[in-house]
C-alpha cells in the first residue's frame, strides 16, 4: 500500500522513448582504439596531427607552460615539413596505413563476432585525429549500443597510450546524461590469441625468405623514469618477448628485445633499436629480422624507422641481409584471435541460449 502511493496510475507517455515493456539494452558496442594518424601526408595535415598528439601531458610528461613553448616555437614550425616526404613514403592509395589496417581489425572483429550469433557494432576511433573518440562513442550510440567495450591495439599497457585513451573515453562520457556501460580490455601482452598468431605470422614469413641469425623484436620506446615510477610498459614488453621466445624455440633462432623511436635527452628504456642493429653488424652478424610487435597496424615508425633506416644502419656498418616483418595488419588469424578476446570480455552482456522446451508460452 504504501509503495503504491509513490506510483502513478499510468506513466506519462511524453517521457516514454519507446512502449513501456522490457527495457531493452540493443546491440553490443565495440570501441576499437588506435593512437592515430594525420589525416593527409601534407605539412598542415602533419602539423595538425602533432600538435593534438604532443599537446597530451600523459604524453610529454614535463611543466606544459615549458613544454608548449617548445613546442610552439620549435617543434611545430620544423618537423612537419622533414615529416611529409617520410608519410608520403609509406602512404597507401586507401590512406594512411595505420588507419587502413586498424579499420580492417575493426571491421573483422564485427564480422567475426556477428558470425557468432552476437548483435554487434563495431567502429574505429583513434586517440589524436581521425576518426575520434568522440564521433565513434556516438556512432555506437546512434546504433542502439548501450553497452561498449573497449580494446586499444596496443598489446602492452602504457600509461602514454593506453591509458590516455581511457581518460579521453571517460571525459567524453562525462558530458552525457545517459552513459552506455563500458568495459576496458587493458592490455594482453601474452594471451595466446596475440602470440599464437604472432609467432605464426613470423614462421611464414621465414617459410618464404629463410631463418636469419638472430630475430630482434622492436618495441616503441619509454622514458626509463617511467617504468621505474610504476608504468608496467617495460615488463609487458619483456614479458611478450619471453613468450614469443618460446613459441619459436624449436627454431633455434635467438630472439632479442629492443626499443625504438626516442625523443628528447633523457635516458629511455634500453637497448635501443638502431645502435643494438649496428653493433650486432660490426660484431659479424650478417643476416637479421625484425618485427615490432607492441604495433598491431604498421605505420610510419615500422616502416620508415624500422625498414628503411634500421635497414640503412645495419648495412652500413656490416651486415649483409635485413628483413623487415611486416605488423600483423589484417592477418586472419591475428583478426580472429582478436576477436576471440574481445567475445572474452563479453561475460554476461550475451544472453545464453535457452533449450526451446523450457520456454514459457
Amino acid at each position: 500500500m504504501l509503495l503504491k502511493r509513490f506510483l502513478p496510475e499510468s506513466p506519462d507517455e511524453s517521457l516514454l522513448n519507446s512502449e513501456l515493456t522490457h527495457y531493452d539494452q540493443g546491440p553490443i558496442g565495440v570501441l576499437v582504439v588506435n593512437l592515430g594518424t594525420p589525416d593527409a601526408p601534407t605539412k598542415s595535415a602533419i602539423k595538425r596531427y602533432l600538435a593534438e598528439f604532443l599537446s597530451d601531458p600523459r604524453v610529454i610528461e614535463i611543466p606544459q607552460f615549458v613544454w608548449q613553448f617548445i613546442l610552439r616555437g620549435a617543434v611545430l614550425p620544423l618537423r612537419p615539413r622533414k615529416l611529409v616526404e617520410k608519410y608520403e613514403l609509406i602512404w597507401l592509395p586507401e590512406g594512411a596505413p595505420l588507419l587502413v589496417y586498424s579499420q580492417r581489425q575493426a571491421e573483422g572483429i564485427e564480422a567475426g563476432l556477428r558470425a557468432q550469433g552476437v548483435e554487434v557494432h563495431a567502429e574505429l576511433a583513434m586517440r589524436y585525429g581521425n576518426p575520434s573518440i568522440p564521433s565513434a562513442i556516438e556512432r555506437l550510440r546512434a546504433k542502439g549500443c548501450q553497452r561498449i567495450v573497449v580494446v586499444q591495439l596496443y598489446p602492452q599497457y602504457a600509461a602514454s597510450t593506453t591509458a590516455t585513451a581511457v581518460d579521453a573515453i571517460n571525459r567524453y562520457l562525462a558530458k552525457l546524461r545517459n552513459q552506455p556501460e563500458m568495459r576496458f580490455i587493458k592490455s594482453y601482452y601474452d594471451a595466446p590469441q596475440y602470440i599464437q598468431p604472432l609467432s605464426q605470422h613470423i614462421r611464414r614469413y621465414w617459410a618464404e625468405h629463410g631463418t636469419p641469425e638472430r630475430l630482434l623484436l622492436s618495441f616503441h620506446g619509454l622514458p626509463r623514469r617511467c617504468a621505474a615510477d610504476g608504468d608496467p610498459y617495460y615488463r609487458e614488453c619483456i614479458l611478450t618477448a619471453h613468450a614469443v621466445r618460446q613459441a619459436l624455440a624449436d627454431t633455434g633462432v635467438p630472439v632479442f628485445a629492443s626499443f625504438q623511436s626516442r625523443f628528447g635527452a633523457e635516458r629511455w628504456l634500453e637497448p635501443y633499436t638502431e645502435p643494438l642493429l649496428r653493433q650486432w653488424a660490426k660484431e659479424g652478424v650478417k643476416h637479421v629480422h625484425v618485427t615490432c610487435p607492441g604495433f598491431l597496424a604498421d605505420c610510419l615508425e615500422t616502416l620508415e624507422e624500422i625498414q628503411l633506416e634500421c635497414r640503412d644502419a645495419f648495412l652500413e656498418d656490416g651486415g649483409t641481409d635485413f628483413g623487415y616483418i611486416p605488423c600483423l595488419n589484417d592477418d586472419p588469424e591475428w583478426v580472429k584471435g582478436l576477436t576471440e578476446l574481445v567475445h572474452q570480455n563479453l561475460g554476461g552482456w550475451i544472453a545464453p541460449s535457452v533449450p526451446s522446451s523450457t520456454v514459457p508460452s
